[in-house]
């Protein structure tokens, strides 16, 4: 059975105003849900990133560059992701699609590929 990707997109701005009560119900959500998926047996692994700074590489030939990401500049960055198993693309965008964090973005599927 194939293994699949949530990638959960977000503008950090949309969580900025949010009370720590407010926060606390959403992480709620996310455990509930997480939790759900697990007994089901479709969740693999779920992590929530760090806010804030990343590091962004890409090789020019020889050369590596390394620069500060996400950029402030981003609208949306990946906030988080979900590995899931489903039978096919149709299973697994049903299970994204009761994912909590399409309340607050968005969610990418994507299957993991493996030899």
């Amino acid at each position: 059975m194939p293994n699949y990707m949530l990638l959960l997109h977000e503008n950090p701005e949309s969580f900025q105003d949010m009370s720590a009560d407010d926060m606390q119900a959403i992480v709620q959500k996310y455990s509930s849900w997480k939790q759900k998926m697990e007994q089901a047996g479709k969740l693999t692994a779920g992590k929530k990133l760090a806010d804030g700074e990343g590091r962004v590489l890409r090789r020019n030939g020889a050369q590596l560059s390394i620069s500060d990401g996400p950029y402030t500049e981003s609208k949306e960055v990946v906030g988080g992701l979900f590995e899931i198993i489903a039978d096919n693309y149709d299973q697994a965008v049903e299970i994204a699609g009761q994912c909590p964090h399409l309340e607050y973005g968005t969610v990418e599927v994507r299957e993991i590929e493996i030899p």
